[in-house]
């Protein structure tokens, strides 16, 4: 059915290019999640308070049909063919295109030689494999070699990762740019945290006068796995040795379909944008997510709990020696990540030898690198 969809947005797409590419398009595509407060949409909102540019969104979420009328139904399904034929219009008069990952259909597409198309990618640094670095079916990695074919840049946060991400898109590094990433901007923006913590303890009146653990692991690659991570949780420990002083908080990856919902802690996966709980959040638990980059880049703590680290290195693995490379101290069970709370280990050193690596610009300037390097500089 994928290749249907494929092969679908390709056809109305190379129709497409017999009309001229319009000067001043701009497509930003969010192929699978974010586009709103990621880099995607941070660099597009950027670019329309900066003005003479028409800027095109386009969302794999368009795709998603709605059930709950007949009405709803109808109007998903235009929006669903508007995809493939509007949308795939603009994609193909577009000046410039940003994406934050992958977007498969680009192995088929024939874009002008006038386009440029950069690559923002979701995660900052360097971390566990990704792209072609990762284990991939035959028929995934080819495709995401002729994706990476068409790209003129990639963006990351370091010329240290630079080969990393070079490697990972099967490209050469002259196009690899580190000039940092939006989401970086909004991070480091002063921004009201009383604010934010104010409000969020309305939601949550549990969670007032405690410091937040926030719990935000990423996914594996199986469902049945996904469901039960969660369960290491020992909320009954966590409850009598720091439930007076902490509140958990479980954020979830988006491709995480958990079973039951741990009770005690704080589900907050549908209704918080992560950036904002880690600018409220105290402390990080995680294991092989890159939101660690984000506690990392803030001098926050984290601890990784990796009960599976064994199997996850046969899976997926690591660019880097986990252990030594993580800024934090690593936990196999969760006495072990009680302890790490209740006993903290002065991590700061490995903490900013990390962060050094990960990011050249500490600093707020990056969307506006970006939009001089790309398009000012190619207008």
């Amino acid at each position: 059915m994928k290749k249907l969809f494929y092969s679908l947005y390709a056809l109305f797409f190379n129709l497409s290019r017999i009309l001229p590419v319009k000067e001043n398009r701009i497509a930003f595509v969010a192929p699978h999640n974010g586009g709103e407060k990621d880099s995607l949409g941070i660099l597009r909102s950027y670019v329309e308070e900066k003005g003479g540019y028409e800027t095109v969104t386009i969302s794999t979420r368009e795709l998603h049909l709605n059930t709950s009328g007949l009405k709803a139904l109808i109007l998903s399904c235009l929006k669903a063919a508007g995809f493939f034929t509007l949308k795939a219009k603009a994609l193909a008069t577009s000046k410039y295109v940003f994406l934050n990952d992958n977007f498969m259909p680009m192995a088929s597409l024939r874009f002008s030689q006038k386009t440029v198309i950069t690559q923002l990618w979701h995660a900052e640094g360097a971390f566990k494999k990704f792209g072609l670095s990762a284990p991939l079916t035959d028929d995934v990695r080819e495709r995401e070699k002729k994706c990476s074919e068409n790209l003129t840049y990639i963006i990351c946060s370091s010329k240290n990762v630079a080969p990393i991400y070079a490697e990972a898109f099967g490209v050469d590094k002259s196009k690899i740019l580190p000039l940092g990433t939006p989401r970086i901007d909004s991070l480091l923006a002063e921004r009201d945290t009383y604010a934010l913590r104010t409000e969020f303890d309305a939601k949550h009146p549990e969670c007032k006068g405690k410091k937040l653990i926030l719990y935000a692991p990423t996914f594996r690659d199986d469902p049945e796995t996904d469901r039960n991570i969660v369960k290491n949780i020992d909320m009954a420990a966590f409850k009598k040795e720091l439930g007076n002083e902490y509140a958990l908080l479980i954020k979830l990856h988006p491709q995480i379909h958990s079973g039951e919902p741990v009770e005690g802690t704080v589900d907050v996966t549908q209704e918080h944008d992560i950036n904002d709980l880690t600018l409220i959040s105290d402390l990080l638990i995680t294991d092989y997510s890159s939101v660690c980059m984000d506690f990392a880049l803030l001098s926050k703590p984290c601890i990784f709990f990796a009960f599976d680290l064994e199997e996850y290195e046969k899976e997926r693995s690591f660019y880097f020696d986990y252990e030594k490379y993580v800024p934090g101290t690593v936990a196999v069970d969760f006495n072990a990540v009680i302890e790490a709370i209740k006993n903290p280990r002065n991590d700061e050193e490995k903490l900013h030898r990390f962060r050094d690596f990960n990011f050249d610009y500490i600093d707020c300037e990056n969307t506006k690198r970006i939009y001089e390097r790309i398009i000012s500089s190619n207008s």
